[in-house]
Order: structure tokens, then sequence, then C-alpha cells
């Protein structure tokens, strides 16, 4: 948690992680709400069951155990791992909102492609590709906004984007969902720096 937060994709009491100790009965250990995720020492984790209840451990579980549970059971997930990063929060706003005219988009999708990093996800072989990242708008509602995050999940490259909010990645393990959030942070930096490229180049031709 600490090397997340020290590269600002979890600043103040943003984000926040979880993996699964066991299954049956379902058993996911976090950091507890409200804590700042650079500072978090073993002692502080909570264990949360299947409910979303505190089993072990002391404070409050996040309102978004709800999608961390999502994700584990439709993904097989072994560790959920949540960031708040700037190129995910800005390009999540992005994607929904270009060409959705007066009303505004609740889901859309945003292209990686072509970079040597994608090979980093798993299954993944050749930089000659591109993913759909699944993008959705944020709500309050966390149970309301897993149940419309879970069609989306099974297609998704490891990840999941809420708009204005951040980055869901996952594994089958540990070790997995950082190299996936590593590599989907890069990914997203990428994208955003492709548009402000773009954007400065038009400008160029334009002058």
């Amino acid at each position: 948690m600490a090397s997340i937060h020290r590269r600002g994709w979890c600043d103040g009491t943003g984000g926040n992680f979880s993996c699964v100790l066991d299954h049956d009965p379902l058993r996911l250990l976090m950091a507890p709400s409200g804590v700042d995720k650079g500072s978090v020492a073993p002692r502080d984790l909570i264990e949360v069951n299947e409910a979303g209840e505190v089993v072990a451990g002391r404070g409050k579980a996040s309102a978004e155990t709800a999608l961390h549970l999502e994700i584990v059971h439709t993904c097989g997930a072994g560790a959920v791992l949540h960031t708040h990063s700037q190129a995910g929060t800005l390009l999540s706003q992005w994607a929904l909102e270009r060409g959705s005219g007066p009303a505004p988009l609740q889901a859309a999708s945003l292209e990686l492609r072509d970079l040597e990093m994608l090979k980093g996800l798993e299954g993944i072989t050749t930089h000659d590709c591109s993913v759909q990242l699944p993008v959705l708008a944020n709500d309050q509602d966390l149970p309301r906004l897993s149940q419309r995050c879970r069609p989306k999940l099974s297609s998704a490259p490891h990840g999941v984007l809420i708009a204005g909010h951040g980055l869901y990645a996952w594994g089958r393990n540990l070790g997995t969902a950082l190299r996936h959030l590593e590599i989907l942070e890069f990914l997203l930096e990428q994208r955003w720096r492709r548009l402000l490229l773009d954007a400065l180049t038009q400008t160029t031709h334009n002058a």
C-alpha cells in the first residue's frame, strides 16, 4: 500500500485494497475506511466477510467493499486494488463526457492500444492489439454500482474505471493484481499524454 501511495495513486484517504484470505467462507483482508493508505500497518487491517461485515480487527469497512466483492465473485480475483490517480480520474470523466450530448452517458469504454506494456496484462502476448477498458458513471449506491459493473467485468482487461473516481484493477493473486494496476496506470498515463500531444499538434497546425 505504501508504494502505491508514494506514486500518488491514493492520496489522502483515497483508494482501497483487498486480498482474499479464504474462499469458504469468503474473507477479505482490507484497509479500514477513512485511513491514510500510506501509513496503514498490518495490525490496522480488517477482515471482512461476504456480506461486507467486519469480522476481525477494528474499524469500518469501506462502502466500496461491495464492488470488491463483486469483482472477486465475477472474475475469480484473489486481490483487488482501487486507486485515485490523476490520469484515471481525468480520463474516466473524459470518456463519459465525449459525444454524450445533453444526457450524460452511464457507461462507455476507453481504448488502449499498440503499446508494448499491454503485454503486462495476463492473456496478451503482442503490442499489436487494443483493449477496451470499461468506464461507468459514479454512484454513491455501491450495491447498485456493483450490479451495473457486473456484465462488464468478464470481458474487461483486468480493470474498470469509475468516472471521476478512479481505477479498480485485479488479478488472481496480490502480485498479479499489482502488476495489472501498474500496467493499466501506465497505459492511462500514456493515453492522457497522447491526447495532450494531439491537441498541441492540432493547435500548431491551425496556427
